[in-house]
């Protein structure tokens, strides 16, 4: 297993949520944090003063504000060994015989472009590192449909493939790349599903636990998907 003791980890969306869950799990294994979020300066009560974590302001629709992102976490800590791709939206249910697109561009924009680009910026890094990691927050939702929401499982299925992109690209360099696939997680995100009670889902915690164990398995033993589930599924 690698340490994470000095190991620095970027976390997008990082201000609730998993993403928050997994920057608390993180420091605590002892990893410097460098944290992307649109309010950076909402975030600076969550974790208190530490030189452990440095706040960028981090907007998924704007390649300028990942730019900033990753060359300040190598300036900030003279290197970059971890990102996580958190980051994520779901808009209303984008159906195949919906015409407008603006929802489904939306999502595309910070689902699937987001991660792709920020992946693109650190991997000069990451290769530097030796053991470099990309975990991607996927969705059960990118390895089935189960509802009418083709746009929100069409972008969790590109993050798929991104994952197996990034693994291909960086597999020399000892770059591994892991596409976590959670059902519902508590969150705001799930916040208005009344069909699952909330105590029931997945929490945020518990899949910060396993981010951690992705970010943290040796170059030989790592999972390229993890798949997560709080109810029986047909597919596993």
């Amino acid at each position: 297993m690698l340490n994470l003791t000095g190991r620095v980890i970027m976390i997008s969306g990082a201000n609730r949520g998993i993403g928050l869950a997994v920057a608390r799990r993180l420091l605590d294994g002892g990893a410097k944090l460098s944290l992307g979020m649109r309010d950076e300066a909402a975030a600076t009560s969550l974790f208190g003063d530490t030189q452990d974590i440095i706040l960028n302001r981090y907007q998924a629709r704007d390649a300028g504000s990942a730019k900033r992102w990753v060359e300040n976490t190598a300036s900030t800590f003279g290197k970059i060994d971890g990102l996580v791709n958190n980051a994520g939206i779901s808009q209303p249910a984008v159906s195949l015989m919906d015409d407008d697109e603006t929802q489904l561009d939306e999502m595309w924009a910070v689902n699937v472009k987001g991660p792709t680009r920020l992946t693109r910026l650190a991997m000069p890094y990451l290769a530097k590192s030796g053991s470099g990691r990309v975990v991607n927050v996927a969705s059960l939702s990118g390895k089935r449909l189960k509802n009418s929401n083709m746009g929100y499982a069409m972008t969790k299925f590109a993050v798929i493939a991104l994952t197996h992109a990034t693994r291909r690209e960086g597999w020399d360099q000892g770059i591994r790349a892991t596409a976590i696939c959670p059902s519902f997680v508590r969150t705001d995100m799930t916040s208005e599903v009344s069909r699952v009670d909330p105590n029931e889902m997945i929490q945020p915690q518990d899949l910060a636990e396993l981010i951690h164990t992705a970010l943290t398995l040796p170059n030989n033993a790592v999972m390229a998907e993890m798949l997560v589930n709080y109810t029986l599924e047909d597919m596993f």
